[in-house]
């Protein structure tokens, strides 16, 4: 920076374009959020790394990654371009627009998630969502190409910062036209649902198996009938008839009160599943905020 910009205003386009970037993974998508061409992007970042003395980004198929010093960069200026962007919207420049990029569960982005932003989204709020596993979304949040993620597994080291969300609720259960006793289960156990199919996840039964340690004290040993990695699509055969399932509460509320689907056992002590909401460094901080707050009021009656 030369004598004339000693205080680094002059170069606030510049650092835009490098937060475009970094937010959106790409020069391209920076390009269309600012209303640029791609190579004013590409110069902007070109003349910081000129100034950085090194690069601030690694060039891939898959899009632009960012060092461990872009990282740091986004994490201390974000906020305060964010301000500097809603002090001025307010000042009669036009709307603010806010984009956050986000990852979680599909089951969890369909029942809670998109109730719980569409107010944000109407209100002007950009939203771009993946799904998948949660290994593979805190992945991706490290490689910088999620802000946030809601993850059933807490990230190891500092790299994430994580905060507890909720604690997902999981119960067994099935049609009432199986004509399964609860009262038969509580008595015998286990052996009460021998002869009943299972509705499972994956292959190995995880939640299933986790659900017989938990609450019957034993170990699953029985293969599935049916395997579907959708809890939403479990719900739907269990509902149907096919079968016994563990599902999570908060996705079958209206099953279970219109009674399409029954509990099977009541317990004082269910098996839970803490969800986590996982920001990474330089994440955009108002638009953190406005998901992380209406994701806490969507969850809190769950």
């Amino acid at each position: 920076m030369s004598d004339r910009n000693s205080d680094g205003l002059g170069d606030l386009v510049l650092w835009r374009s490098f937060l475009a970037v970094h937010r959106s993974g790409s020069v391209s998508a920076a390009a269309r959020t600012l209303g640029v061409a791609q190579s004013t992007v590409t110069a902007h970042l070109q003349a910081l790394e000129r100034t950085a003395g090194g690069a601030l980004f690694t060039r891939t198929a898959r899009g632009m990654l960012p060092t461990a010093r872009a990282d740091q960069l986004a994490a201390r200026l974000s906020d305060p371009f964010d301000r500097l962007a809603d002090a001025l919207g307010g000042a009669g420049h036009g709307a603010v627009v806010h984009s956050i990029r986000i990852g979680a569960a599909a089951e969890f982005t369909a029942s809670i998630m998109m109730p719980a932003l569409a107010a944000a989204v109407a209100s002007g709020l950009q939203v771009h969502v993946t799904t998948g596993l949660a290994d593979d979304l805190l992945d991706a949040a490290r490689a910088g190409r999620l802000d946030l993620v809601v993850s059933s597994v807490r990230p190891r080291g500092r790299a994430l910062a994580a905060a507890g969300l909720v604690d997902e609720e999981f119960v067994l259960v099935a049609s009432p036209h199986l004509q399964i006793d609860p009262a038969d289960v509580a008595e015998q156990g286990p052996v009460a649902l021998s002869r009943s199919p299972l509705l499972a996840y994956a292959q190995d039964v995880p939640i299933l198996r986790r659900y017989w340690r938990h609450v019957f004290g034993v170990r699953l040993e029985r293969e599935p009938s049916l395997v579907v990695p959708d809890l939403r699509a479990l719900a739907a055969a269990a509902s149907a008839g096919a079968g016994i399932t563990v599902l999570p509460t908060y996705l079958i509320r209206s099953e279970l009160a219109d009674g399409r689907l029954r509990m099977l056992v009541e317990t004082d002590d269910p098996p839970i599943n803490t969800l986590f909401l996982v920001r990474r460094p330089g994440a955009p901080a108002e638009a953190s905020r406005i998901v992380e707050d209406a994701l806490r009021r969507a969850v809190a009656g769950l």
